[in-house]
């Protein structure tokens, strides 16, 4: 197993496992009918490269010489930074009519999923291809990204697990992982409705 930082080329393997962390919530913001699904906006923003969901801000699991595996870590200092990348890449993959409506929804996502602040350092977009699921992948994965942070000198990690996601909750509760609060959701519409989600720290050492 080979972990490196993604690369534009990794769009195509890459985008559908980011769209898997969180596929209802993703689906919720981003899936506007005319416009395609949620990973046809991912998939720009991945190859654009900025922001939350840019290539830049992701790491690849690599087996076999195949993406097996993403993730993502960042701090509160990227609130600014995220923003306006993603309101660009909104506005450029749906237009004028539509982008206002994209950033409301993502905003009430926030209300159940907040971004990191402060010194924490946040884990996202976690995932693993299901034929490869149970093999160690994941807690290598999160190895990694925890390697990174403490490069970083960060110690406050956060993560958040939806309720419906039972078996990534056990996962991160092996990896000494806590829950530390739960925000219920009541988001939903046509195309995806977010469930509840519960934070989880850990500090390192």
């Amino acid at each position: 197993m080979r972990f490196r930082h993604a690369a534009p080329d990794d769009a195509a393997r890459a985008v559908p496992l980011i769209h898997s962390s969180g596929p209802a919530a993703f689906d919720y913001v981003f899936a506007v009918p005319g416009h395609g699904d949620a990973q046809a906006f991912l998939r720009q923003a991945f190859i654009d490269g900025d922001g939350e969901f840019g290539w830049r801000n992701h790491v690849v699991g690599m087996l076999h010489g195949v993406v097996v595996a993403v993730g993502a870590g960042f701090g509160g200092d990227t609130k600014w930074p995220f923003t306006l990348a993603a309101a660009r890449q909104i506005f450029r993959h749906y237009g004028w009519r539509h982008a206002a409506g994209v950033i409301a929804r993502g905003l009430r996502v926030e209300t159940v999923i907040p971004p990191p602040t402060g010194a924490m350092h946040y884990l996202a977009h976690l995932a693993v291809a299901p034929a490869w699921r149970g093999h160690g992948i994941g807690q290598a994965l999160i190895g990694h990204l925890l390697a990174q942070a403490r490069s970083m000198d960060r110690q406050r990690i956060v993560l958040d697990v939806a309720t419906s996601n039972p078996a990534a909750e056990r996962l991160y509760t092996r990896l000494d992982f806590e829950v530390t609060g739960e925000r219920s959701s009541r988001l939903a519409n046509a195309q995806g409705r977010v469930p509840d989600h519960r934070r989880m720290q850990r500090l390192l050492d």
